[in-house]
């Protein structure tokens, strides 16, 4: 039996001042039934949630996806997390991963239908070998999103900016890039800009300028984004965030998409164009992703 590991929190508020939050996790059976029949996450996708990649017992990012994990539950309005509980539940669920490449999960749900409190709870489980799309790259078509860049500001009801567990859109957007014959999509705003992918924020390079798309228009700030602009940046590249047209796409010079897990991955070919590849760049952000970082 695959290795896996749950971790049921009772959240607290948001100030509550302990340095211990120990007794509020519960560890349990990740193989037994946990949640309620009642449970909003699994009714409605009500809820939020992050996924932090754990190498060698060292949960990566953890400040950034917790800030976001924060953010996203405000524009959901659901009880802010207190950032230092759930810091201690990611190190309690890292501690008991084995060597190599894990995935760690955070979810916080509206709870029971008519219930007092929300319900919240960590997994950890070992990470999807990708190593092929690592080095070999996938193909990407371009979707159409169904809202124009301003939506998200214009109607924010439509939580475009919320990491949210309703994610039933960007696995229909997965199964119809693989229908179309390719690995991946791009989404594309319908008056004509570049997202992010259905599970990945998405980079150029223009020379030695590299963009991704400005995180507005329901576009999520990418944690492993962040990282690689960091290391970029070290290096004595150009990063920007642009409003980039999907008419761009075809004249990048490499494109990647990024996330968490998966780490960095070359495109290899846009709505069946070829577009051109860096082994030696993408060999060197994926040893930077696979380092410890905080």
């Amino acid at each position: 039996m695959t290795w896996r590991f749950a971790l049921m929190i009772d959240p607290v508020a948001p100030d509550e001042q302990r340095s211990d939050f120990g007794s509020t996790f519960t560890e349990v059976d990740a193989a037994a039934p946990a949640l309620s029949v009642g449970e909003l996450s699994t009714q409605r996708g009500d809820g939020v949630f992050e996924s932090i990649g754990v190498v060698d017992g060292h949960p990566q990012e953890v400040v950034a996806h917790l800030e976001r994990l924060a953010h996203s539950a405000q524009l959901c309005d659901l009880p802010i997390p207190h950032l230092t509980q759930w810091r201690q539940a990611v190190d309690r669920a890292a501690s008991r991963c084995p060597s190599g490449e894990y995935v760690i999960k955070l979810i916080l749900s509206r709870g029971i239908e008519h219930g007092p409190t929300p319900t919240a709870w960590v997994t950890a489980a070992p990470a999807p070998d990708f190593t092929t799309p690592r080095t070999r790259g996938v193909s990407v078509v371009t979707l159409d999103r169904g809202y124009d860049l301003g939506a998200a500001e214009r109607a924010p009801w439509l939580l475009l900016g919320a990491k949210t567990l309703s994610y039933a859109v960007n696995m229909a957007a997965l199964r119809e890039a693989r229908r179309r014959g390719a690995d991946d999509a791009i989404f594309l705003s319908n008056d004509g800009f570049v997202l992010e992918a259905p599970t990945a924020s998405l980079i150029l390079r223009r020379g030695d300028r590299f963009t991704t798309p400005a995180p507005n228009g329901g576009i999520l700030h990418g944690t492993t984004q962040l990282s690689v602009y960091e290391h970029l940046t070290a290096r004595g590249f150009e990063v920007g965030y642009d409003r980039i047209p999907a008419s761009d796409l075809p004249a990048a010079d490499a494109a990647w998409l990024v996330s968490s897990v998966r780490l960095a991955v070359p495109i290899t070919a846009i709505d069946g164009a070829a577009l051109p590849t860096d082994p030696t760049l993408t060999a060197e952000l994926n040893a930077y992703l696979l380092s410890p970082r905080d």
